[in-house]
């Protein structure tokens, strides 16, 4: 990627606001170009993971070929998100030690806005992002039957599939695993959100929210209910400057899920 694809030039580069010492360098405000381009790295794989090359390769999976293939793919999309933050934040930064990364990705506690203070009771904003996350959940979406992985779980088919399945767990783990925490929220919330404040300022987290729901090319039925994600986790991860907040909100739902998988894996022990 080309310097001026990804971001502005070196005289454009805003101060990171927060003057966190981890730093070794400015974080570097993204162009539309750049936003773009990291947009397109991290939605068009998945797009052709979905799209292309799971039904090609649903019929040597036999039963629910094509869920088994949708998982392997999908994670092997969400592997790639990691690996290219750890690339961007690598190119930007010039390290990938914890203490420069952790502020280049906003892994820090939430920091108030107007006192300053971090941490303590600010961690109580998860309740309200929790609970707009869920309701997010309540609108019935028309999902395609042979793609819709919760009503598969708790069909017969489902259950018999994940019934002793230690393996299919482990994929499972890993897809839910960079789903939350090392994929989609440590690059929407984590690299892009502080890098559009450039451009788009303290409306940076409706643009990342408008970008989030557009990323769901692989899961397009989705685009419409996402755009909420942006009230539930890109405003108070910008507002309160920390990605984990949006990460632990959207690793609820993981849990959750990954604790019925659980329980039908062990079914069947």
């Amino acid at each position: 990627m080309t310097n001026h694809l990804i971001t502005q030039p070196i005289d454009a580069i805003a101060p990171d606001p927060t003057g966190s010492s981890g730093l070794l360098r400015p974080i570097q405000q993204l162009t539309g170009r750049g936003m773009l381009g990291v947009w397109a790295a991290a939605s068009l794989p998945m797009a052709i993971g979905a799209w292309t090359i799971a039904p090609s390769l649903a019929d040597s999976f036999g039963d629910l070929g094509l869920v088994k293939a949708l998982v392997l793919t999908l994670t092997g999309g969400l592997i790639w998100q990691f690996c290219l933050v750890a690339a961007l934040v690598a190119r930007e930064q010039g390290t990938l030690r914890w203490a420069t990364v952790r502020d280049a990705l906003w892994l820090r506690s939430p920091t108030s806005p107007t006192t300053g203070r971090t941490g303590g009771r600010l961690w109580w904003v998860l309740v309200p992002m929790t609970v707009l996350f869920a309701l997010q959940e309540l609108v019935p979406v028309p999902i395609p039957g042979d793609r819709d992985l919760g009503a598969i779980l708790e069909s017969p088919s489902g259950e018999a599939w994940l019934n002793g399945s230690w393996g299919w767990l482990a994929a499972l783990f890993a897809l839910l695993l960079f789903n939350t925490v090392l994929g989609e929220e440590l690059l929407f919330r984590g690299y892009l959100l502080p890098r559009m404040e450039g451009r788009f300022g303290r409306r940076a987290w409706l643009a990342n929210g408008v970008a989030f729901a557009a990323y769901h090319l692989h899961t397009p039925w989705v685009i419409p209910t996402a755009l909420l994600d942006s009230l539930a986790l890109s405003y108070p991860s910008q507002r309160y400057r920390s990605a984990w907040l949006g990460i632990i909100v959207h690793t609820v739902q993981s849990v959750i899920i990954l604790l019925g998988v659980l329980t039908l894996v062990l079914g069947g022990s």
